[in-house]
């Protein structure tokens, strides 16, 4: 039993130690799958011509600005949630999951909002072209998190299956 504990208590500090610093920033995962930063991949991907990519720059900032952020948040969250995993109560597992549907809204409304401005600036398809870049990417990143995270209670009772 106590060789087990000690398993359990390791397996919670290498996974809290390893969600502090799962991501630096979204970017450095993305560089990390694609071998290039995600402005290169970006500009590669939506081939604007000159007068597009001047009028699309200021759209991409922004939203960049504001995905950062809303990364920081996504980040806090897996931070708390490693903390408190193996004490997890009610009362944090209902504030972790409400605060992870708020972030997952705030990214679809950060879509489209972003989308509304870039079909301003560069046309329906080419904005279309980025919106899906995006939630790809964000899909990939979601899915390292959620293959990095352990389920409640699943270092409690062996590994989930979910075939």
């Amino acid at each position: 039993m106590k060789k087990l504990s000690i398993i359990v208590v390791m397996a919670i500090a290498s996974f809290s130690s390893y969600a502090q610093s799962l991501f630096k920033s979204d970017i450095d995962l993305v560089q990390s799958i694609y071998g290039k930063s995600k402005a290169d991949l970006v500009k590669q991907y939506m081939n604007l011509s000159d007068t597009q990519e001047t009028a699309f720059t200021k759209v991409y900032e922004n939203y960049e600005a504001a995905r950062k952020t809303l990364g920081q948040t996504k980040l806090k969250l897996i931070n708390e949630y490693a903390i408190n995993y193996a004490t997890l109560t009610d009362e944090k597992a209902d504030e972790l999951a409400k605060g992870t549907l708020k972030n997952n809204q705030d990214y679809e409304k950060l879509f489209t909002k972003t989308y509304g401005q870039a079909k301003k600036a560069i046309g329906a398809i080419n904005a279309a072209k980025f919106i899906q870049l995006e939630v790809y990417l964000q899909t990939v990143i979601r899915n390292e998190i959620q293959e990095s995270i352990p389920f409640i209670g699943e270092m409690d009772k062996g590994k989930v299956q979910l075939n």
